[in-house]
């Protein structure tokens, strides 16, 4: 079967019949590289997920104060939750085991200045621990620390575009900046991989923003970052004992779910990759069709092979060739074909994938790949079952009787 003689014969049949073996090697390579920018596709998406998340830590929970809608206790409704200094103790007292860090957050929009200088920002006034639910990078100078929330200093760590934009090449540590009215130092400077907007933010320690407020012990919201060992089991019990805590102290009832709001980012995480999973999956079958109509297609174009060649196998027969010889030549034409344009399909699609990296970004497809044993794998796939649609007509040509081949127009 692979002999000299029969390698001979089969690219002289390719050459003799240059249309049909195009069109069965595109219908191969066609099946094979839609199946792999699709399942490209599919992994980008999860990409698109995991960087969304990427840029922040994810063991945090988000707690935000609301409004109720429900009396309770001789409280009315439609009562302003209010969180304060206060909770930041009780929650780190009542949670040893689950909190590894904890920090308020009092966000506030700005008139930001430097000497002729001045653009609006967002100012956060948070904790030291901070720094850790952000994944704040410093590039220059500290961040804020203990000292400062304790001695309520008139310190800032800005963003790197908003020293780019008040300072342009200059320096600005040690620089002094208007926030709001108030004279800050800046100590810092730091960069962020969620992007521009990210990069644009001044924070102050939030003592110092109480302290300008009227000295009060109100905040905004609270970040609790609970320890990673304690896993998404630990993170949803604390999520709901907190929730309970929370609701007990500020006397919620528990069915009023505008009362006060946790985000979990560690359940919003797990939730949108089981989502990205099940679209990768969807796009997975979508994309193993492509390879069964790859497959019909050669099965299809097989079938015309061999009947446009059954006169020439009936003079075979007639001359001595056995069925297997007959099916040996058919079948190895067609795993060769299979083969070698499976292959370019292949490829050509890890090609494509290679060459869009973030330009779907806007999407939803950040960097699409796929694992290059999948791609093989398929491939492999598509030429096993395209040597089974060669056999099939193959074997049932080989049943053919010489005299009734050769009758055969």
């Amino acid at each position: 079967m692979l002999s000299r003689d029969n390698w001979k014969e089969i690219f002289e049949t390719i050459q003799k019949n240059k249309l049909r073996t195009f069109l069965s090697g595109f219908t191969v390579a066609l099946g094979i590289l839609i199946f792999v920018v699709l399942f490209g596709f599919g992994n980008g998406l999860i990409n698109t997920f995991d960087d969304f998340f990427g840029d922040d830590a994810t063991n945090v929970l988000f707690v935000f104060p609301g409004r109720t809608t429900m009396p309770y206790k001789g409280y009315k409704s439609n009562r302003t939750i209010e969180f304060d200094n206060s909770d930041l103790e009780d929650i780190e007292k009542n949670f040893p085991l689950f909190v590894e860090y904890i920090s308020p957050r009092i966000t506030r929009q700005d008139t930001v200045s430097y000497m002729n200088e001045s653009n609006s920002y967002r100012t956060q006034a948070v904790g030291p621990a901070h720094q850790f639910s952000e994944m704040t990078i410093m590039m220059k100078g500290r961040y804020l620390n203990e000292l400062d929330i304790k001695n309520k200093t008139k310190y800032a760590v800005i963003g790197r575009l908003v020293e780019q934009d008040l300072f342009g090449s200059k320096n600005s540590i040690g620089k002094y900046i208007d926030v709001g009215g108030s004279s800050f130092k800046v100590i810092g400077v730091f960069q962020d991989d969620g992007g521009d907007n990210e990069e644009r933010i001044v924070y102050i320690p939030y003592t110092t923003r109480q302290l300008i407020e009227k000295n009060t012990d109100k905040i905004n919201q609270i970040v609790v970052g609970f320890k990673p060992e304690i896993g998404y089991a630990g993170a949803m019990a604390l999520d709901k004992s907190l929730d309970k805590f929370l609701r007990s102290k500020k006397f919620i009832n528990p069915k009023d779910q505008n009362g006060i709001f946790i985000r979990n980012i560690a359940d919003q995480l797990k939730q949108n990759q089981q989502f990205a999973r099940v679209l990768q999956i969807i796009v997975g079958f979508v994309a193993f069709g492509t390879i069964i109509a790859g497959i019909i297609g050669i099965s299809n174009i097989m079938v015309f092979v061999v009947k446009e060649r059954t006169k020439e196998l009936g003079i075979r027969k007639a001359l001595g060739a056995t069925p297997k010889a007959v099916i040996g030549t058919i079948l190895l034409e067609s795993v060769f074909i299979t083969t070698v344009s499976g292959f370019v399909g292949m490829l050509i699609g890890i090609a494509i994938l290679s060459s869009l990296g973030e330009k779907l970004k806007d999407f939803f497809i950040t960097n699409p790949y796929i694992d290059t044993s999948i791609a093989i794998s398929a491939t492999i796939v598509l030429i096993i079952f395209g040597a089974i649609a060669g056999y099939v007509p193959a074997r049932r040509a080989a049943r053919i009787k010489p005299i009734v081949a050769l009758r055969d127009e």
